[in-house]
């Protein structure tokens, strides 16, 4: 079979290379052949071992050749352009499994450290790109994983050594590239990459660009406190803009990609689902009922039945429910702040039937005065639209006035929330209106309101309020002028390939076709210039008019350390940083007598959840004991946080962790060359002879002096470095 694949692939090469030029376009195992060898070549590939060989073609924007190898416990994919350019890879091969050497919940280092990996990455790269294409490894993503067998790369490719939008993504495994996929301007674009040769300046484009930054005067909470402060915020909904790199044209990117979603000429139905809501009707028996129980049933008595509440809603013409029937209803406690008991409310859901349309509104209630505390609606798009969004806000803003008169509001957003696949009229038009306060919005207190645009009614409704939040006056601010060249000192002009959307010609092959299948404007790379910083900024303080830079929860930094030098323990420290293993908060402290608390917080970090000891919440510090108690570290009723720990503490506890607690404790085998293994007690030789055959102690034992957390991040190692 391999030989005949070899001799089918050369006989069509070799009539591509001797039939005349239009007869080898037509012929498709010619075309199939041509590419094949082209791919070949570019990879250095023997496919000897595969016995069978398939290939598809796929023609939009360019030719798409998806070239198939199958062979005996392996299999391998490429998609390539028909001039042999890779698109894309994946390769499997069956291996055999080795065996671990302990059964221990403990991850282990990869055995190459991504060295292997990360050169086979860059040996392929410079294979499968073109001329004028890079892509720089920073970074890796699977390198730096404890317990991971491969290596993964992404990121953006580099085209005439500017920036650009095509992504790439590569992951080797054991030195083989078994993934990679990357965008292709002839499948990603329309037009090709233009040069890269910049007309205009870059000064002169970020003078134009900054002209078209816009902020607003607000108030904002202040993270951490009770106040709000007065900020210049960017404004909602303003426009994105580039420059353009060949003429300096600035061009309207948010209006260009409204343009791009407008085109698609196709629309997906569906309705504005509402959430369900759960029924909480209970019975309680009397007989037995503890405390909490009938604490719990307290906090029912003195609601409404749902009738009341449906007549009640029904004499106020706002919520529009002439013709819609109550099909149910639910009753429910809502969280209460520190413990105490919250409010009861009830769902009232309701339906009708219009035009064969079927039209749902939910209203929920505080079940014991009828205060509204919520709509939500759901009815078809493409509606007539009866009510204009002038009128809607009029509506919006006397309902508001009624549900809420004492409350101070300013309209914040008329934001009508289109999604980009959808082109049909949405069911109702929406506001959101903030707390005033001296004249300006706080967004932190706000009342959103949809109003339906068939009849007027209510068709949405939610707000969040605090009202325990202090203000800040509103004296002593900075312009807006001030404020805005602050705000566009942030930026800076960066030159680069970038995706605009481009109106479709029919003159162009490819763009004829994307014409007929329904689409008016695809994206195109253009040479432009664009606003770009390498920290983020929530806005201008608005007393002293510096940029607030925005600080980012939930992002995990690279662990580091400012006090290793001359510890002994560096390498180890740095070592398992690398990895996401150490502590929080830039401190190692080496030398500190290492307790059982601080060694819980260095093996949970295993699990890439890095703490600092000294400053961690109570329900962190619980998932950390957890932890360890999941691994065998320690046992329930062995805790006790400020424990300080000797060595063989150390050692008998990261062992049992890793699984080797079964042969330490095994009696009468072992032995050790430990200087003073006399002093060695015979329930903790087994445990001592262990961590002589791993590294984890040698010369001396001195199991019983109180080890350092140095000490402890060494042992650690030494365990994470035992062979796969």
């Amino acid at each position: 079979m391999k030989r005949l694949l070899s001799l089918t692939l050369a006989a069509a090469l070799l009539a591509a290379l001797t039939l005349p030029a239009a007869a080898a376009e037509e012929s498709q195992d010619v075309r199939l052949a041509k590419v094949t060898a082209l791919v070949k070549e570019a990879l250095a590939l023997d496919t000897e071992a595969y016995e069978t060989f398939r290939g598809s073609l796929s023609e939009e924007l360019a030719p798409v050749w998806d070239l198939s190898w199958e062979g005996e416990r392996r299999s391998l994919s490429v998609s390539a352009l028909e001039d042999g350019t890779v698109v894309s890879l994946s390769r499997w091969e069956s291996r055999a499994s080795a065996p671990a050497s302990n059964e221990g919940g403990f991850p282990s280092f990869p055995e190459n450290g991504g060295a292997e990996d990360r050169a086979a990455a860059e040996a392929f790269l410079a294979r499968v790109l073109r001329t004028g294409e890079a892509a720089e490894l920073s970074g890796p993503e699977g390198a730096s994983s404890l317990g991971g067998s491969g290596s993964a790369w992404s990121g953006t490719l580099v085209l005439n050594g500017l920036p650009s939008p095509l992504h790439y993504s590569i992951r080797v495994e054991d030195g083989l590239v078994e993934h990679f996929s990357r965008d292709v301007p002839e499948t990603a674009a329309i037009g090709g990459v233009p040069g890269p040769e910049a007309a205009a300046s870059a000064g002169e484009a970020e003078e134009a660009l900054a002209g078209t930054l816009k902020l607003r005067l607000e108030y904002v909470r202040d993270p951490g406190s009770a106040k709000a402060v007065l900020r210049y915020v960017p404004e909602a909904g303003a426009h994105a803009f580039l420059a353009d790199a060949k003429t300096g044209e600035l061009m309207d990117l948010t209006e260009l990609e409204e343009q791009l979603r407008l085109g698609y000429r196709s629309a997906a139905g569906g309705a504005n689902a509402a959430p369900s809501a759960k029924a909480a009707d209970t019975a309680a028996e009397e007989a037995g009922l503890t405390k909490a129980e009938q604490e719990g049933i307290e906090q029912m008595e003195g609601v409404l039945p749902k009738e009341e509440l449906d007549k009640a809603l029904r004499a106020e013409g706002a919520y529009g429910l002439r013709g819609y029937a109550l099909t149910g209803s639910s009753y429910g406690v809502e969280p209460g702040k520190e413990g105490a008991a919250g409010r009861v409310l009830c769902t009232l859901r309701y339906a009708r039937t219009d035009g064969g349309e079927r039209l749902t509104r939910n209203i929920t209630v505080d079940a014991k005065t009828g205060a509204v505390d919520s709509v939500w609606s759901s009815a078809p798009y493409g509606r007539a639209e009866k009510v204009t969004e002038e009128e809607a806000l009029k509506q919006a803003e006397a309902f508001l006035k009624t549900r809420f008169p004492d409350r101070s509001l300013v309209l914040y957003q008329m934001d009508l929330e289109i999604m980009p696949w959808r082109t049909e009229t949405q069911p109702y038009w929406h506001f959101t209106f903030a707390q005033a306060v001296n004249g300006l919005p706080f967004r932190g207190n706000a009342v959103h309101v949809g109003i339906d645009n068939a009849d007027g009614s209510v068709y949405s409704l939610s707000s969040s309020w605090d009202g325990g939040v202090a203000f800040d006056d509103a004296n002593g601010m900075v312009s807006m002028e001030t404020a805005l060249s602050a705000w566009a000192g942030t930026y800076e002009a960066v030159l680069a390939y970038r995706n605009v959307p481009q109106k479709l010609s029919k003159a162009d092959p490819a763009q004829a076709k994307l014409l007929e299948q329904g689409t008016e404007y695809g994206y195109a790379l253009r040479l432009a210039y664009g606003l770009e910083r390498a920290e983020n900024y929530a806005g201008v303080d608005a007393k002293t008019g510096a940029p607030v830079r925005e600080e980012r929860d939930g992002a995990r930094q690279p662990l580091s350390y400012d006090d290793l030098t001359g510890s002994s323990a560096r390498a180890d420290a740095e070592k398992l940083a690398r990895y996401g293993a150490g502590y929080a908060g830039g401190k190692f402290r080496p030398a500190k007598n290492v307790t059982q608390w601080d060694l819980v917080a260095l093996v949970h970090s295993l699990q890439g959840a890095a703490l600092e000891p000294e400053a961690v919440e109570k329900d962190e510090r619980e998932s950390a004991y957890y932890t360890a108690y999941r691994l065998g570290l320690l046992r329930p009723a062995e805790r006790n946080d400020n424990a300080v720990l000797s060595r063989a503490d150390v050692v008998r506890m990261l062992l049992d962790a890793a699984g080797y607690g079964p042969a330490a404790r095994l009696g009468g085998i072992y032995t050790c060359a430990y200087s003073d293994k006399g002093s060695i007690p015979a329930e903790g030789l087994g445990y001592a002879a262990l961590a002589q055959a791993l590294g984890l102690a040698s010369g001396t034992y001195a199991g019983s002096r109180t080890a350092t957390r140095g000490e402890a991040a060494s042992m650690l190692c030494r365990v994470l470095e035992r062979a796969a």
